[in-house]
């Protein structure tokens, strides 16, 4: 009997895995945007669908949720690290560089699409506490979809791209300051501000700015020292503990989880250890947030949508028209072309997952009434739902126009676009650092050494700790857009496995990297690289040339029959054939062109 009630238990949680395990990825397949997909299949397995027939057929009960409450508490979880890894990715670099449509077309957006949205629910009579709440949910818009379809359409660095992803990252840095104004309001719902809530702001200030002075003398050494373990189940449990304790904290301090790790993240986003921490954490991520949004789907009662269809599909539709309308107005007075203008307003109007958050705060502290913000979770998941729709209706091709006032901004979590990218920064490393230095081009490098790491870091070299033979690993420093990827660890095995990595991310990239002798390079080379250095080959080589040179040998001869020697080397190495010599070619060209491009020495008199 006792077994059977365990079974039972986990019922919900079997659920889940099975949507995360078997629905996600056909999801994926059919490319459905994810998000929309667990909130659909939430709806079907929910209590108002599958649920309400279990009476009828008994089976039903084993395929369907019949207990939300029990995956709640950890389905809110799904948001605390989605604030925290928006925390991880922000970068006062990025922020400057954006700073005119982030804070300025951003700002405008979210106060005046709030304020206006929180005046016409006053005149439809609802609270002045309850219409603010409702403003800043609906004033949010998507982030998780809109992206991932501007992304998925190619579209993310066109102008329509650049201002939704800039006004979308506002958004996300004004999702911690409405939580708190939800929870401020939270209380008497005949009063518009709850002054015992105003009254412990202080306390919950002096919290926060505890928590910012606690993370920045705690946070790097606890993971200089976790790192140095060199254990990966010691990092993730390093990461799961600090979202987990700064949730807690501000959790204990009258503020909401999400707030203390959206500080803990935005205290970690300048550390070097910033990408593993990304790495380790987005699984989790995309496993709690898709059960968030299984939650919301089967929290919505279909009934209720059938009943009063009319009014929930007026809302749905105001909401995209009204705030496409105003943000079109915004984005054209801060210079952005009539296309683009157009394009960012449709994908901006439906409401976003945000509203979820805001809009349950305010119906568990009593602000929004349950019936009124139930009605407006569906008629913000309608609107949602037409997002990829809208992508299409109003993509064009004067959308692309870039203006000239327009800054340049980076897809989500970009870091290393148009750099080099050295994996290992030893003493071969740092030779290749200084002289790409040298020649002014930018670089980012990868070391497992924390002692490194830390003191490069200090020297103000962008250098991340991190396991180079990850391929999300080098996503996150965005090996997409690198020019060149060097390896130079003293390693063979795990230089091969980056190069082999590197390879299959990226068909065009070049590989330089650093082999142990002729055998090495010539499996380097069969591996994807674009050049193999074997130690022993090279370091025979500069001694041959110090030698000739110190005998008396002209110099000029001396570097011609050294490169010759050399490429006689490389075509020994690399594998045949007609791609190899075309390769071989491409490169002796280049080089005929170089010389070309020199000046002749003048002569002396």
């Amino acid at each position: 009997m006792a077994v059977a009630g365990s079974l039972a238990d986990y019922k919900e949680a079997l659920l889940f895995l099975t949507t995360a395990g078997v629905v996600a990825p056909l999801l994926r397949k059919f490319r459905i945007n994810q998000v929309l997909g667990f909130i659909v299949v939430g709806m079907l397995i929910g209590p108002y669908a599958l649920g309400r027939l279990t009476s009828d057929v008994p089976v039903l009960r084993y395929v369907s949720l019949s207990n939300v409450d029990s995956i709640a508490y950890l389905a809110e979880f799904g948001v605390v690290f989605l604030l925290f890894m928006i925390g991880l990715e922000l970068s006062f670099e990025r922020l400057s560089r954006m700073k005119k449509l982030v804070f300025g077309l951003g700002g405008v957006q979210v106060v005046a699409t709030m304020a206006l949205i929180a005046f016409a629910s006053w005149l439809a009579g609802v609270r002045p506490a309850a219409a603010a709440v409702i403003g800043a949910a609906l004033a949010l818009s998507s982030t998780a979809i809109v992206i991932p379809v501007l992304a998925e359409n190619r579209r993310l660095n066109t102008g329509a791209g650049r201002v939704a992803f800039s006004v979308l990252l506002f958004q996300d840095l004004a999702v911690a300051p409405l939580l708190v104004m939800a929870a401020l309001l939270s209380g008497d719902q005949n009063a518009p501000f709850n002054a015992g809530a105003l009254w412990a702001l202080a306390p919950a200030a002096l919290a926060l700015a505890a928590l910012v002075g606690v993370g920045r003398l705690v946070l790097r050494p606890l993971f200089h020292q976790v790192a140095a373990a060199g254990t990966t189940e010691f990092f993730m449990a390093a990461c799961l503990l600090v979202i987990l304790a700064a949730g807690v904290a501000a959790a204990a301090a009258g503020l909401s989880m999400s707030l203390g790790a959206f500080i803990a993240g935005l205290l970690l986003a300048e550390t070097e250890y910033r990408r593993e921490i990304e790495v380790t954490i987005e699984p989790f991520k995309g496993l709690l947030l898709g059960l968030f949004f299984v939650s919301i789907g089967a929290t919505l009662d279909l009934s209720q949508f059938a009943a009063a269809i009319g009014s929930t599909l007026a809302i749905a539709v105001g909401l995209i028209v009204g705030k496409a309308a105003l943000f079109y107005l915004a984005a054209r007075l801060f210079g952005v072309p009539a296309g683009a203008a157009r394009e960012s307003a449709l994908l901006l109007g439906p409401g976003g997952e945000f509203a979820f958050v805001l809009l349950s705060a305010g119906m568990a502290g009593g602000v929004v009434a349950p019936a009124l913000g139930g009605h407006l979770i569906v008629a913000v998941t309608i609107s949602m739902l037409m997002i990829p729709l809208l992508g299409l209706l109003a993509r064009s091709p004067r959308s692309q126009i870039v203006a000239p006032n327009m800054p340049e901004t980076d897809a989500p979590a970009i870091d290393g676009a148009g750099r080099v990218i050295v994996v290992g920064y030893g003493r071969v490393g740092q030779l290749v650092v200084d002289m790409l230095k040298a020649h002014k081009i930018p670089l980012l490098a990868i070391d497992e050494d924390p002692n490194v790491v830390a003191r490069a870091r200090r020297d103000g070299l962008p250098i991340y700790w991190g396991n180079a033979t990850r391929p999300d690993f080098l996503r996150r420093c965005d090996i997409a857009h690198a020019r060149a990827l060097v390896v130079t660890i003293n390693s063979p095995r795990r230089v091969d496995e980056i190069v082999a990595v590197g390879r299959a991310e990226r068909a065009d990239i070049t590989i330089v990297a650093r082999a142990r002798d002729a055998q090495h390079a010539t499996q380097l080379y069969g591996l994807g690289a674009t050049d193999a250095i074997p130690e022993t080959i090279e370091a025979s080589l500069q001694l041959s040339e110090a030698v000739l040179v110190d005998i008396g040998v002209p110099m000029g001869y001396v570097i011609a029959s050294i490169h010759e020697k050399r490429d006689e080397f490389r075509a020994m190495l690399q594998p045949s054939g007609e791609a190899a010599r075309e390769t071989r070619a491409l490169r002796m060209s280049t080089r005929v062109k170089d010389m070309q491009k020199k000046k002749p020495p003048k002569e002396s008199a």
